[in-house]
């Protein structure tokens, strides 16, 4: 579809988007002061049912656990996919806006938590929610058919997966095209695509290292996990550094160092969490394979009793954006937003979202929706402290409403016309 053949539809969208704002702005600071963490998005799930069953979508709850599917289906074409993500995080919000998120919840561990929708997904419902009113309300410009997913547990990488197991591809229409997006640190209202990998593998796992307890006061008769686990922890930043070519993007995170009660006894063992994010599988299979290989040589130079324990956390594929679905959305941005569509380079971050167009085998598309307020992030460019800005899973970060919301909104719906015959 060439974007000038649909110019009735973008002018009459964009007007009809413009009135929806407002409403659309309640919805999503609603979403974003009741947040719930991942795997346990009954609210969110019943609003986003309760909005598709206003207009003649065929809606279904409850898919992989809170998943919530709408299709409407509206003649002959090809079937868009747009997927939005509802999980929040186990974050306390210290944002202090007059919406932030003052929810406690218990986590998997049965601990209790902050919650706070620290990475977005609160306005990725929103704008589902507002495409599904669109192409409901403009039926006689476009056809095909548009399936919904609400899908939940990104967070802990595993709701794709989740709907998957639970009959997504049997029970509906199998896509031609699956489209997402996400809100990221960004001047708002600008979109970012980029055809091939947009975002990284993700890979978590746990380590149990194993040593002898001791007195504190009798250092000899242990073999200490924390030295163990300390000497681990500096000589894994080393794969990255010395086994990893320059070019070859790779992050090694340990993000939890855990050991003992008290200060005057050793402990039997320690505990590593990491996480590994890569944008090859090559380089992604080395990785792995050097933290195995550091993380029992270390045991073995600290006369461990035994080998340590690896336990994978959750698992991530790379995001590859297909190169002729991102040509085609690149030349509809441009349309839309002139400059303020444009390259962007791929992010270290990790998304199941993948797994939809990996399970079908049909071509996918994820791009990045900026949300940062436009004057702070010029003047971060300026000064060169972006990296102070806060960004997804800050207890800090909060994307600016306007001109976001929109931004977000029109890029969805926009990329979906291009393959719903929009005239």
């Amino acid at each position: 579809m060439q974007p000038a053949l649909a110019k009735s539809f973008y002018q009459s969208v964009d007007a009809f988007i413009d009135k929806q704002l407002p409403r659309l702005e309640q919805v999503y600071k609603d979403l974003h002061a009741h947040p719930e963490l991942s795997m346990q998005e009954k609210r969110t799930a019943k609003i986003a049912a309760a909005h598709l069953g206003k207009y003649p979508y065929k809606v279904t709850t409850g898919v992989g656990g809170t998943g919530v599917v709408g299709v409407l289906k509206n003649g002959d074409g090809p079937v868009v996919m747009l997927r939005a993500d509802m999980d929040a995080l186990p974050v306390t919000e210290a944002t202090k806006l007059p919406y932030a998120s003052k929810v406690k919840a218990r986590d998997a561990r049965g601990s209790e938590t902050g919650v706070a929708h620290a990475c977005g997904h609160d306005l990725h419902v929103t704008w589902l929610m507002g495409a599904a009113s669109v192409f409901a309300e403009h039926r006689h410009q476009w056809s095909g058919t548009l399936l919904l997913v609400f899908q939940p547990g990104e967070e802990v990488g595993r709701g794709a997966q989740a709907m998957i197991d639970d009959g997504l591809m049997k029970r509906f229409p199998k896509p031609d095209i699956i489209l997402g997006q996400h809100v990221m640190v960004g001047e708002a209202g600008t979109v970012g695509h980029r055809a091939g990998a947009i975002l990284s593998a993700g890979d978590s796992m746990q380590v149990k290292l194993f040593g002898r307890g001791a007195h504190g006061s009798f250092p000899e008769l242990s073999i200490d996990p924390v030295v163990m686990a300390a000497a681990t922890a500096l000589r894994l930043q080393t794969i990255v550094s010395r086994e990893v070519a320059p070019a070859a993007h790779a992050v090694v995170t340990i993000g939890a160092l855990q050991a003992g009660t008290k200060e005057n006894i050793i402990p039997d063992e320690a505990t590593l969490k990491l996480n590994v994010r890569t944008f090859d599988e090559g380089v992604r299979d080395h990785v792995l394979a050097a933290v195995k290989r550091i993380c029992c040589a270390e045991c073995a130079a600290s006369n461990a009793p035994r080998l340590p324990e690896f336990t994978a956390l959750d698992s991530y594929p790379v995001t590859e954006n297909d190169a002729q679905a991102t040509a085609k959305l690149a030349e509809v941005f441009q349309a839309c937003f002139g400059k303020r569509a444009f390259e962007t380079a791929p992010a270290s971050a990790s998304e199941d979202f993948s797994v939809f167009g990996r399970s079908w085998k049909v071509p996918y598309v994820f791009w990045f929706i900026g949300g940062t307020d436009p004057a702070t992030y010029r003047k971060a460019v300026k000064k060169r402290t972006l990296n102070a800005l806060p960004a997804n899973h800050s207890p800090l970060y909060a994307p600016v409403i306007h001109p976001t919301l929109k931004t977000g909104l029109q890029a969805m719906v926009s990329a979906a016309a291009a393959w719903l015959n929009a005239r």
